[in-house]
């Protein structure tokens, strides 16, 4: 496999490659940096491709090589006359590998890279939609054209929760997916960009649907005793499903009243959060303090999870959305609305509270606050804060008022 290697004598680096049956070594001048290293794989791949093309002049890219004896006619290994690759690709027509078998290579080369969960999704969309789609085409010949109807069909599919068709959000992931594979094959081949000027789809403003105070205490007050904790954590820390089910005991810190986001759960593994930014500590805030209290003396013997099945195992979110959550908001004649909605409750009463807009998207693992004003700005008052008082007032208020009702 062709590689950019380090002389151990020089410090500087080589190209290992092979060309017509041949180990080729070529030294270069360059040290071992890192930009250096970045120029040293680009003209690697660059070879790469005009072989692969049939059109690697080995005396053009390498002119003082040693090598070159090996290749020029009448002195290759069988020790047969051979025209020199530069003049013979002008005879040849352009031959590019076909999508299948780039997006294989791509594919190998960079899920070093990605999640577990990512690497699972590209696999995915390989499988049931690009490749049937473009895998018998060879790179150079697909077109603009092609890339716009396979949009125009894959928008036609139907969509998740009921949805008649798939929503731009995911038609966008799906087409940015084929333009990195096709922009990085462009590079490699030098090739012009079928992708080029096609745009994504303008996306509709998200719609949220948060509940009010009165329905999240209405709620927590209802709801089966052993999900209370649990749901009690998903409306006043604003956690991401996955980040409330993978979350475990060793990221649970009382003595700073703070909980430490570490670890996602997803398809039932443990993962590294969504994105760095998501790394992140949240205040035990109002109630959640006591929860949390409550639920370590249910689990903590039980699973390194907080939240967990009666074999230790960590929730399953569906399972627990289709037996829990649903049922619940029909019993309470609450409209049929996603756990997502907690997330969304938690934002809109941080910001309702007076908090600092700057503060919550940090709080909800936000690496700006650019989505927050974009989904919650009629909840941002003028007046802010940035240290979860005004939050803390809130509830206590409402606790405050229910208990002078109660007398």
């Amino acid at each position: 496999m062709a590689k950019v290697r380090v002389r151990k004598e020089t410090g500087k680096l080589y190209l290992d490659f092979n060309f017509k049956g041949i180990r080729c070594r070529e030294q270069t001048s360059m040290l071992d940096t890192k930009a250096n290293m970045a120029k040293a794989e680009s003209l690697l791949k660059k070879v790469q491709a005009e072989i692969l093309l049939g059109i690697f002049d080995y005396a053009k890219t390498f002119p003082n090589s040693k090598n070159l004896q090996k290749f020029l006619p009448n002195s290759n290994k069988h020790g047969a006359s051979e025209m020199p690759a530069s003049k013979k690709s002008s005879h040849q027509n352009l031959s590019t590998p076909s999508f299948k078998s780039f997006a294989e290579q791509w594919f190998v080369e960079r899920n070093i890279e990605w999640r577990a969960s990512h690497t699972r999704n590209i696999r995915s969309l390989l499988d049931s939609a690009l490749i049937p789609a473009f895998g018998s085409k060879q790179l150079h010949t697909i077109t603009k054209s092609d890339l716009l109807k396979f949009r125009s069909e894959q928008a036609k599919l139907p969509g998740r929760s009921g949805n008649k068709t798939i929503s731009a959000k995911t038609l966008n992931t799906r087409m940015g997916t084929l333009k990195i594979i096709l922009t990085e094959a462009s590079d490699r081949f030098g090739l012009e960009n079928p992708y080029r000027n096609i745009k994504p789809l303008k996306l509709k403003k998200t719609h949220i649907e948060p509940f009010s105070l009165a329905e999240v205490n209405k709620i927590i007050e209802t709801v089966r005793e052993d999900y209370r904790n649990y749901y009690t954590l998903r409306f006043f820390t604003g956690m991401r499903t996955g980040e409330i089910d993978g979350l475990q005991w060793k990221y649970v810190d009382f003595e700073r009243k703070q909980i430490l986001i570490r670890a996602t759960l997803i398809a039932g593994k443990t993962e590294y959060t969504k994105t760095d930014g998501s790394q992140r500590e949240i205040p035990m805030l109002g109630p959640v303090y006591k929860a949390l209290r409550q639920q370590y003396k249910s689990t903590r013997k039980v699973s390194k999870y907080v939240f967990c099945n009666t074999a230790g195992k960590p929730l399953e979110h569906n399972n627990v959305t289709k037996r829990v959550w649903y049922p619940l908001l029909r019993h309470l004649g609450l409209e049929k609305r996603r756990p997502y909605q907690t997330r969304h409750t938690a934002a809109t009463l941080l910001l309702a509270s007076g908090e600092n807009p700057e503060w919550v998207a940090r709080l909800l693992g936000h690496s700006s606050t650019e989505m927050l004003f974009n989904v919650y700005s009629r909840y941002i008052p003028n007046a802010t804060r940035q240290d979860g008082s005004a939050f803390d007032r809130l509830i206590q208020e409402q606790t405050l008022s229910k208990d002078t009702r109660g007398n």
